[in-house]
């Protein structure tokens, strides 16, 4: 008789530890499904990720007219030639050494920050294709505002905008960066070669470096 209900409890063990395990196997399935639904849901929320090898066609566009605040009558040439160059100038040099207090210039001069401005600027350019660089002043739209390389950049630009406000279109963003990086070196000892304007901004981010 011990026997019989030592077996029947034994018997009834082995099926409770059973029923366990299958129930721990199906609660991991399903929560590995619930997973791998739920990733797939976060992962896929646009064409790019859905389709990663497609073909990436914007390159090929052309930037809109209706972006620019510039009617159509508006030539950049035209307006530098009238600008008042040795004038701008000197604005660059006094702003280089005028510290604000919401952003300290480093050692008392904006040099480096405005240098760095300009290198970044036209450091996107490719010599393999001729995309990129400073001829649109791209640092001003996403991504490479945010890039980590350009971190606080947008202090520069916003030291600069009295000037650009100033002197309106008469100078373009993309000019006014990279002749600020002029004045910079110069006021450093540095000789440079000069400068050529003649970039003209567009209003609107470019896909071609990145």
């Amino acid at each position: 008789m011990k026997k019989i209900i030592l077996f029947i409890g034994l018997l009834m063990i082995s099926i409770f530890f059973t029923a366990c395990q299958q129930k721990k196997a199906t609660d991991a399935l399903s929560g590995a499904t619930m997973t791998k639904k739920s990733d797939l849901n976060k992962r896929a929320v646009s064409n790019s990720e859905w389709w990663p090898n497609r073909l990436n066609l914007n390159l090929l566009r052309k930037h809109s007219s209706l972006t620019s605040p510039m009617n159509e009558e508006f030539d950049y040439v035209k307006e530098f030639k009238s600008l008042d160059y040795l004038a701008l100038k000197k604005d660059i040099r006094a702003l280089i050494s005028d510290s604000q207090d919401w952003w300290p210039a480093d050692y008392g001069s904006y040099a480096g920050l405005f240098i760095r401005m300009a290198w970044h600027n036209a450091g996107t350019y490719r010599s393999g294709d001729g995309r990129g660089g400073s001829r649109s002043a791209q640092q001003r739209f996403a991504p490479q505002n945010s890039w980590p390389d350009n971190a606080n950049l947008d202090k520069a630009r916003r030291l600069l905008w009295p000037i650009k406000k100033k002197y309106g279109n008469k100078i373009s963003w993309a000019d006014l960066m990279i002749l600020t990086g002029n004045v910079a070196l110069e006021s450093t000892g540095f000789k440079t070669f000069g400068f050529a304007g003649g970039r003209t901004d567009v209003w609107e981010p470019n896909e071609d470096v990145y």
